[in-house]
């Protein structure tokens, strides 16, 4: 019973604070401007190959892409930075604004607190998973009809890869979680995660791709052990060598693991230490 109080607390300190409507409505309108933009430049070059050539430069699409998936999947894509963020917020928030006193007074164990916040952030990472991919599916497929291409809604496969999306989503919170606890500055903590999804990762993914060696290295990159899980990602027409993926659920299974990983160490280290 102190269990799920303890659980119910984590949520309310998230939904009486403004920060996670303000992360909902900036994933909402950059995945929108990303699946709605490229949708619909993706379409326009599908659709008008003769005119896409003409118009100078490299956009040309592979032969047989099928573009619903790809549009679909910006919303782990390039969205998987939110939930994150919010994981980690919930945990150096209460360090910045030192709210652990009376947080540990009302639950001595400590454990109990860690979990709570690692499988509340869980479940809000799966509702920003649904935000995300409805805003993605919905701003993509408009693109797509627009210019008469299939939007593959009446497709199976691609509602399961937004049930794999939305678990993908799930997972990053609970990292959120994890990092938070590594990383108690809240500055530190969002510092890294911007320079880490938005730089440093994206760039070592598409070095990894130059050879086969560092690929099957390069594949247990959380990033790319994301995309695995959600069965689709820009990244891999994005690689200039072939793209080496994960099977789904061994992408799932990286994520878990370092989503527990980083929690445990964080329990032990920092979470143990005295607070004032």
């Amino acid at each position: 019973m102190a269990f799920v109080r303890a659980i119910g607390a984590e949520f309310q300190k998230v939904f009486t604070t403004r920060m996670w409507w303000l992360i909902a409505i900036l994933l909402a309108a950059y995945v929108a401007l990303m699946a709605g933009g490229l949708g619909a430049f993706f379409g326009w070059a599908s659709a008008n190959p003769d005119a896409a050539a003409s118009a100078g430069g490299n956009t040309s699409l592979p032969p047989g892409l099928d573009l619903a998936p790809l549009i679909y999947s910006f919303a782990s894509s390039i969205g998987y930075v939110f939930p994150v963020l919010l994981g980690a917020l919930a945990v150096t928030g209460e360090f910045r604004h030192k709210t652990l006193t009376p947080t540990f007074l009302a639950e001595p164990h400590r454990t109990s607190v860690l979990s709570a916040k690692f499988l509340s952030q869980l479940v809000v990472g799966a509702g920003l998973g649904v935000i995300a991919f409805a805003v993605s599916v919905g701003a993509g497929a408009a693109a797509l009809a627009g210019f008469g291409l299939d939007t593959g809604l009446d497709s199976s496969d691609i509602w399961a890869l937004v049930g794999r999306g939305i678990l993908a989503m799930a997972l990053w919170g609970a990292i959120g979680v994890g990092l938070g606890t590594l990383v108690t500055n809240q500055v530190a903590a969002i510092v890294i995660v911007i320079a880490f999804t938005q730089f440093v990762e994206p760039i070592l993914r598409v070095a990894s791709s130059l050879s086969d060696i560092t690929a099957n290295i390069g594949k247990f990159l959380p990033g790319a052990a994301s995309d695995a899980l959600v069965g689709a990602s820009f990244y891999n027409i994005a690689a200039t060598g072939g793209a080496v993926t994960l099977e789904w659920w061994q992408g799932g299974l990286v994520l878990l693991g370092i989503a527990v990983v980083a929690t445990v160490i964080g329990g032990a280290t920092t979470w143990r230490r005295d607070v004032s």
